[in-house]
Order: C-alpha cells, then structure tokens, then sequence
C-alpha cells in the first residue's frame, strides 16, 4: 500500500465491479474485487483525505523505489 492525497487519485475503470466493506463509525472505506477478493483501496478513519493504494493493483507502476514497512495489523487503527 503507499499513501497518496485524494487529489492525486482516480479511479479509471472498474469501479462496478468494487465491493465496499465498512464497520463501526462508516468513515473508513475498505474497496476489494467482488470477483477475486483482491484489497484494492482504502480511505482511514484517521487520515479521512488520503487513500492507501495497492501499487499491485496499477497497470505498469514502478515499485522498486517504494519502501517497504513491517506492519503489525493486529494494533492497528483503521
């Protein structure tokens, strides 16, 4: 996943074939393939104006240059 601002994200296709998964108070959004279950997208509770990007998921996207960080989900927030 890399951070990026609202603005400097659109969605070019595909966006019928999204499913939405959300708890709690609804502000953070969860986006994921209906068909192969995919994690797509996602908007933070915590950071409501950035969207966390699978670059996995982007035609012809660089990532060598993208760090990679350890995460240990079970403390999170969303």
């Amino acid at each position: 996943m890399v951070k990026v601002h609202e603005d400097r994200f659109r969605l070019l296709a595909g966006e019928d074939q999204l499913g939405l998964y959300q708890w709690n108070t609804g502000v953070a959004k969860h986006h994921f393939c209906r068909h192969c279950g995919i994690y797509t997208f996602h908007r933070k509770r915590v950071t409501p104006d950035f969207l966390g990007i699978n670059v996995f998921c982007l035609d012809d996207a660089e990532i060598s240059g993208v760090p990679i960080v350890e995460v240990d989900g079970i403390t999170m927030t969303t």
